[in-house]
């Protein structure tokens, strides 16, 4: 009996360890820019984008560079942007 409970334990130990690692290495957390470097946007207007916006666009009409419009709107994707999506037209970014 004492066997078995030890092989369950040892058995649920490295289940355990095994899940622990897959989330980590599955995250997009890691300890060179997510722990020790927090990257926050600060949001102070936005925009709701129109038929014919595109990235370039948008930063070009609020008269700011494409990689400064990026910064501020991390999540973006460019490729797929929407009509009345809401993205961040001024603000700043701690990265």
């Amino acid at each position: 009996m004492a066997r078995n409970t030890s092989m369950f334990v040892t058995l649920a130990t490295t289940l355990s360890l095994f899940l622990i690692l897959t989330a980590f290495a599955e995250s997009r957390v890691t300890l060179a820019d997510g722990f020790l470097k927090a990257n926050s946007v600060t949001c102070n207007a936005v925009y709701g984008v129109e038929v014919g916006d595109d990235c370039t666009t948008i930063s070009q009409a609020f008269q700011m560079s494409l990689g400064s419009f990026l910064g501020i709107n991390p999540n973006i994707n460019c490729e797929s942007i929407f009509v009345g999506q809401w993205v961040c037209v001024d603000g700043s970014s701690a990265n």
